[in-house]
């Protein structure tokens, strides 16, 4: 092992459900219109899992394709990390079904519960892992069946949110390219923001919390607003300096795709021209932990992002957390 290790994304892999919820048939579920969703959240549409279709069938396809693109093996993989919100089950980890699944027989597995932070803070542990040595091939997977804690006639909230997975395989490097730094954070004073209260050790599974609706995503919409634009910019500042880097070197800023309007404000803050910021979110909603590697898969089979290309990772979630990468291409 050099002295200069770090980890690099050698592979990419990224799923949705074949069903597509546009926001015509959401005007059919819930008091709401198109024009008011795109003016508000600049989202079209979204994926939605067959009844039966659980988070793990999502990461399975897309951890194949990730291998596949990585040309490694399954059983190459030292480690599984898979960051979600919406699990199989509360047990196993879904990391351990996703392993047995695609056959990783070497692989330990274990899942991160970070939101819509999921994949930098999973992405963060692959790189500490292949930076000390421990381990070669890490999967890094981040994959939500966000449906499930959609409450579908709360017009505020279920246009938002969309299901896929996406995945990525982090190998070793000695070169100047590959993962340079993630830098994450967390508040918990600001717990409620978003968050699921029921069906935990907290307000566990019964009638009552069912009925007063507590298995859904509650948010404070116009706060969540304010302080994901603050953190989101803070980040990526804070991602460049780490790096002696700044704005004009970004190629490309690949956000978690949670509203264009906070993506938008975000750049504008950042003076970083919009068409630099990836974005898809327009055709599948937020998709919480799956956000980045799903949009990260896109850009990088359409050619978009090239060898050399400097991104800069940036998202904001439940938590409250916040966190950014660097990863020059």
């Amino acid at each position: 092992m050099g002295l200069r290790m770090r980890s690099q994304i050698i592979g990419t892999g990224a799923y949705a459900p074949k069903q597509v919820l546009t926001n015509g048939d959401l005007e059919q579920m819930v008091e709401t219109s198109d024009a008011w969703i795109v003016e508000r959240t600049g989202i079209r549409e979204r994926r939605k899992a067959a009844p039966g279709e659980a988070c793990s069938d999502l990461g399975v396809q897309a951890s194949q394709q990730a291998l596949s693109s990585a040309k490694i093996q399954a059983s190459d993989l030292d480690l599984i990390v898979l960051a979600t919100c919406t699990g199989d089950s509360p047990l196993p980890s879904t990391a351990s079904l996703i392993q047995y699944r695609i056959g990783a027989d070497r692989a330990a597995a274990f899942d991160i519960s970070a939101a819509c932070c999921g994949f930098l803070f999973a992405l963060s542990v692959a790189d500490a892992f292949i930076r000390s040595g421990q381990y070669r091939y890490v999967l890094v997977v981040g994959a939500e069946i966000m449906s499930v804690v959609t409450d579908w006639t709360d017009r505020n909230t279920c246009v938002l949110f969309g299901d896929g997975a996406g995945a990525v395989v982090v190998g070793p490097t000695e070169g100047d390219r590959g993962v340079l730094s993630i830098h994450l954070h967390a508040d918990g004073q600001l717990s409620d923001l978003i968050c699921v209260p029921g069906g935990g050790s907290s307000i566990p599974a019964s009638e009552s919390m069912l009925a007063d609706r507590l298995q859904y995503v509650k948010m404070r919409g116009n706060e969540t607003f304010k302080i994901a634009v603050k953190t989101m910019e803070e980040a990526v500042r804070e991602a460049l300096a780490a790096e002696n880097l700044s704005v004009q070197d970004i190629d490309f800023l690949l956000p978690h795709q949670a509203n264009i309007r906070i993506l938008k404000a975000v750049a504008q803050r950042l003076s970083l021209p919009f068409h630099k910021v990836i974005m898809n979110l327009d055709r599948f909603g937020n998709t919480s932990a799956a956000s980045i590697p799903l949009a990260l898969d896109e850009a990088v089979r359409a050619g978009q992002i090239l060898p050399g290309s400097l991104i800069v990772l940036a998202a904001f979630g439940s938590g409250l957390t916040w966190a950014s990468g660097v990863v020059r291409w």
